[in-house]
């Protein structure tokens, strides 16, 4: 008798407990490891949309008449989302009562508001043309607004898709710590792929010829190959959530029984504000570090990531997207080869991601593994530098009989060294997007929070240092115009 009723009481709630804790299901066993490859695959699909936006549309907003210095304001809306969304559709989805399961609508609802946001990017051009845009216009108003109304969305769909497919991979792998660290490894993979499917679109000039209608009076060629590369996006992206979620089955949540628990109940009608506050409060020690290491982390990926493409425009080959034809000419052969160095990277976090268990191993661990690759990050940005300086030293340009100056490629060395700064950055990259999310998902079971909210808190960790740091790049470009 007394052993039930301590059994009781171990099973009713506290005051001090919050809700949270009260809506963690039991884990199941994991699921078989094809399901969960299943599941990360469709970081294929998201991520080939992310490879374009981090390789073309930088210069794209440009052509469209945004001007440099607000570039990085313009990618404000990734981090400013993944803040709003992500928490939210990780709470609800830890929540969520419906006959598909917990995670799987969600998943389609991104991926359904990813195929309109690419639309509406796509054909921005051709929309503000449409709508009044001339041809002529350094400064397309209406195309700019449909852009932006598209980049919001496809930022909030890829929230959208991203925490519930990882939160449901750490559903499927059970209560086994090396199976989550293998999901999330396998999701970082296929990272990888897309970012290689999307780099090497990127990098492919000719691209368009398989959709003719893509090119119009309003849209270049430049902006045709865009276009195009994003609708293969939308395809790879339907095809491997359709079948991923027809395959990978999730077992309803079970109604809350008020007959059993009245207080449990109730509680679930907290404040989605009150949940967030409540998650960090009962954070660990360990989910603490884990936060501010990430933080500190994306503080120094987030302008890489940002302006990569650009800087070799710029910085390495000479360019400027809104220079002379010269200039427009040299900075697009820069983009290009960025995109090249991109595909390297994206081989490299491809085979990186397969070896983390190895790798960790090998050092000892993976937060020593993790602290060894974020060592090797700020090496190579610090190498960004030196390119850049040794660039400029080298820049040459030559006239012709008829008086057009002609600026030529940096030499080889400047080059290789460029490229094998992006492809080192692919090892540091692979435990970037795989350790941190596999710890968090372990550490979420210590503290009984569910799967998606714990995500979510992470990535508060993430996102609010690329505010930081869009807000920063802004400042920093003033101060320097100002200077000059």
């Amino acid at each position: 008798m007394e052993s039930t009723e301590a059994g009781a009481a171990a099973a009713a709630p506290t005051k001090n407990q919050s809700s949270i804790e009260l809506r963690q299901p039991p884990q199941p066993p994991p699921y078989p490891m094809w399901k969960i490859v299943m599941v990360a695959s469709i970081a294929a699909g998201v991520q080939f949309g992310w490879a374009l936006q981090l390789s073309l549309l930088t210069p794209y907003v440009q052509l469209l008449g945004i001007p440099h210095k607000w570039s990085s304001l313009i990618w404000l809306c990734g981090p400013i989302s993944g803040m709003i969304v992500q928490p939210i559709v990780g709470f609800h989805s830890d929540t969520c009562k419906s006959r598909f399961g917990r995670r799987r609508p969600f998943i389609l609802a991104g991926a359904v508001l990813v195929a309109i946001a690419v639309f509406l990017i796509g054909y921005a051009a051709d929309i503000g043309h449409a709508a009044g845009d001339s041809v002529t216009d350094s400064v397309k108003t209406r195309a700019i607004i449909i852009f932006v109304i598209g980049f919001w969305i496809l930022d909030v769909a890829n929230n959208t898709l991203q925490g519930p497919c990882r939160a449901l991979l750490a559903d499927l792998s059970g209560s086994s710590n090396r199976r989550t660290r293998t999901a999330n490894s396998f999701f970082s993979f296929f990272m990888a792929v897309g970012n290689v499917l999307g780099y090497a679109a990127g990098s492919y000039t000719h691209l368009y010829h398989m959709l003719p209608f893509t090119k119009s009076k309003a849209c270049d060629v430049y902006c045709a190959n865009l276009k195009t590369c994003f609708f293969l996006s939308i395809a790879l992206l339907i095809t491997l959530t359709t079948v991923a979620l027809f395959y990978v089955t999730e077992k309803r949540l079970e109604e809350i029984d008020d007959n059993e628990n009245k207080e449990t109940a109730l509680s679930t009608k907290e404040p989605f504000f009150s949940e967030i506050f409540g998650a960090l409060k009962g954070l660990q020690k360990p989910m603490w570090i884990l936060l501010a290491v990430t933080a500190l982390n994306w503080i120094a990926w987030f302008p890489f990531l940002l302006f990569d493409t650009d800087w070799m425009g710029r910085e390495v080959y000479g360019g400027s997207s809104k220079g002379s034809a010269e200039e427009l000419r040299v900075y697009n052969n820069g983009v290009r080869a960025g995109s090249l160095g991109l595909m390297l990277n994206a081989i490299v976090l491809g085979f990186t991601s397969l070896g983390v268990e190895v790798l960790a191993k090998l050092i000892g661990g993976v937060k020593r593994l993790w602290g060894v690759v974020n060592f090797l990050l700020a090496v190579s940005l610090v190498f960004t530098f030196l390119i850049t300086k040794l660039a400029e030293s080298n820049r040459r340009s030559v006239t012709t009989a008829g008086g057009a100056t002609h600026i030529l490629p940096p030499p080889v060395g400047v080059k290789v060294g460029a490229l094998a700064i992006f492809t080192v950055l692919g090892i540091p990259q692979a435990i970037t997007f795989s350790v941190p999310f596999a710890m968090a998902s372990i550490f979420s079971r210590t503290s009984a929070a569910g799967q998606g909210l714990s995500l979510g808190v992470l990535n508060l960790a993430i996102v609010v240092p690329q505010v930081d740091m869009c807000v920063c790049a802004r400042v920093l470009f003033y101060s320097v115009c100002v200077c000059n």
